[in-house]
């Protein structure tokens, strides 16, 4: 039986006439999780269980739900074990995101456009494995099959980057450029145990000692520059939640990194006043180099404190936040707008109820005659399905320009999940499709299909 053909999720004429002109735009995927190590070294795979579950915590997810044991998702099962376990679930999973994504991803990747069910596991894998085992099938022609332009993965100041560094050195035919991001959290995260230890692998990579504030300044500092030199052009945090403070001054900061690096415990107005100065002064740091700042908030992060120590984390056990965040992101933005070092910023919240305060909280900073400076950031993670897609389009259309969207990114580990870019697309269409359909639009298929084009491709390629 085959499921998918190429009118999926395109319901009219329209529909169809406006993804077509965006289905083989190139992708940039200007947020995502994957190895560098693995594109630098032209990675290959023993299976189809290793590329397609390893790391994939949203398939992990749906796995437990349906009682899959855990030594057959993150433990010592075999890999055939484990890929008959996933397609026994996703035989199940009507109505869930990630139906659509794994027949999305078995179909460009391996031709398969059948349904996958317990039934047809063992036929699946073999046929997977087959195209995995030849010669020309490996990380780079994954890339390439998936027309990626460019991608931005997510880094530590204190990486080597070397993996960066080698791939822009081999500059390999039909490989993207791979982009470091520059992700500060251990510097900022001063309340966890880990902040001495990072503070000194973080001096490590500059070669100089942080016993001050200064120091920390001048080693991020460094490290800013030593990235920017290798290609990074975005930053990225997660604030969970958020926190400001307008009475925090840096003599402050600087009294709460000295107490923290002497081990003393900290109290809450400690850490916010910490967070408030080092924040506001990367913001500047940021628009300094003409780099844009993605905001990540809404989360809460390894709520089951036995699997975390039993398989770590990003393995699965996150969910929304319904903490309050909009006074504290309203000040962190007020401050660096004030002072004239607000970055282009796209903000994200894991959490629905935000959607309409993010989609205005743009308006309020927007300006500079910078088209779209604020970007209210693609439906992340549980939102990236359907309808959760089609109601961010439609709320962002609501309270600003559409047409100013950066659109999609994959956020993921794995080197199969560009057809989330697809499944994007064709939702996109849809809905612009919509609007002219019901006569909200003009059908003027030229100027509909330009804002399609910029939502897919364009916009990111020229804001980045």
């Amino acid at each position: 039986m085959k499921f998918l053909n190429e009118n999926f999720l395109l319901h009219s004429d329209t529909a169809r006439e406006i993804y077509a002109g965006i289905a083989n735009l190139p992708i940039i995927d200007y947020h995502c999780h994957l190895d560098p190590a693995a594109i630098a070294q032209n990675s290959r795979f023993r299976s189809i269980t290793e590329l397609w579950l390893g790391g994939d915590h949203y398939k992990w997810r749906l796995m437990r739900h349906n009682g899959v044991p855990e030594s057959h998702i993150t433990g010592n099962a075999s890999d055939p074990e484990k890929f008959s376990a996933f397609c026994a679930t996703v035989e199940n999973l009507i109505g869930n995101p990630v139906y659509h994504w794994a027949h999305l991803e078995l179909w460009r990747y391996f031709g398969f456009d059948g349904v996958i069910s317990s039934d047809n596991a063992a036929e699946i894998y073999a046929m997977c494995n087959a195209q995995i085992e030849k010669d020309d099938f490996n990380v780079h022609a994954l890339l390439k099959k998936a027309r990626v332009e460019w991608l931005a993965t997510t880094d530590d100041p204190a990486d080597s980057l070397e993996h960066h560094i080698k791939i822009a050195e081999d500059n390999t035919p039909g490989v993207p450029a791979v982009l470091p991001t520059f992700r500060p959290g251990g510097a900022l995260e001063i309340e966890k145990e880990t902040f001495a230890a990072y503070v000194k692998r973080l001096a490590e990579s500059t070669g100089a000692e942080i016993y001050r504030w200064q120091d920390l300044l001048s080693a991020l500092e460094r490290r800013l520059d030593f990235f920017a030199e290798n290609g990074c052009k975005i930053s990225d945090h997660s604030l969970e939640p958020p926190v400001f403070d307008p009475r925090a001054r840096e003599d402050d900061a600087a009294a709460v990194l000295k107490m923290a690096l002497r081990g003393e415990k900290l109290s809450p107005a400690n850490i916010v006043a910490y967070k408030t100065r080092l924040l506001s002064w990367l913001g500047g740091e940021y628009h300094k180099r003409d780099w844009t700042m993605q905001l990540h908030m809404g989360v809460q992060r390894n709520n089951n404190s036995r699997m975390l120590g039993l398989v770590g984390a990003d393995t699965g056990f996150d969910c929304v936040s319904d903490a309050n965040f909009s006074p504290a992101l309203a000040r962190i933005l007020d401050d660096m707008e004030s002072r004239d070092a607000l970055p282009r910023t796209i903000l994200y919240a894991l959490n629905p109820s935000a959607d309409d305060m993010l989609a205005t909280m743009i308006g309020n900073f927007a300006g500079r005659g910078i088209r779209g400076r604020m970007q209210w950031g693609s439906a992340w993670w549980f939102n990236d399905n359907k309808p959760g897609m089609a109601k961010h389009l439609v709320t962002l259309a609501n309270h600003g320009i559409i047409n100013n969207f950066v659109g999609m990114l994959t956020d993921s580990r794995s080197f199969l999940s560009y057809p989330r870019h697809e499944y994007f697309r064709r939702i996109l269409a849809a809905q612009l499709a919509k609007w002219v359909d019901d006569g909200e639009f003009p059908r003027d298929m030229g100027r509909v299909g330009k804002i399609a084009e910029n939502i897919a491709y364009f916009n990111a390629k020229n804001y980045f």
